[in-house]
């Protein structure tokens, strides 16, 4: 599970298999440098960031693409717990759901998510989603 020079680690946490695999093949086709870690609930999830359990090795992100309906925790908790975390915070969440109320969005945005994203249901969506959510890395590719 090495990482090269110049792999960008994005963490998704989502729980639906099928949006999953939407989204590696959108990465996979946009930028094959990006290097998926996948986590399908919200207690896994902070288990990765905080690299305990199975999660030991676990690489630090570049960036965390996160569900907002996800088991065990939802994504609201896991954002506040990223904020609230001296050594979670700088890491840049944007949130991808298939909600697409106000109320969620505006919440997403005060819990300190970069932006706020509605899922796509098509292949060619879900890809120009990824596009937007590409450029959200701290360091772009070239």
């Amino acid at each position: 599970m090495g990482v090269t020079v110049g792999d960008q680690i994005l963490l998704h946490v989502e729980d639906e298999d099928v949006i999953a695999f939407m989204l590696e093949t959108a990465i996979s086709e946009s930028d094959p440098q990006v290097r998926v870690c996948r986590v399908s609930d919200g207690e896994e999830a902070l288990a990765f960031l905080h690299q305990t359990g199975k999660h030991s090795n676990a690489p630090r992100p570049d960036l965390i693409l996160l569900d907002l309906g996800l088991p065990r925790r939802n994504g609201f908790e896991v954002l506040a717990e990223i904020q609230g975390n001296t050594g979670l915070r700088s890491l840049p969440v944007v949130v991808f759901s298939s909600s697409s109320l106000p109320s969620d969005r505006r919440k997403s945005l005060e819990l300190g998510a970069l932006d706020f994203i509605t899922k796509r249901s098509s292949l060619q969506g879900m890809t120009e989603a990824i596009r937007q959510v590409c450029a959200y890395f701290p360091k772009h590719l070239t």
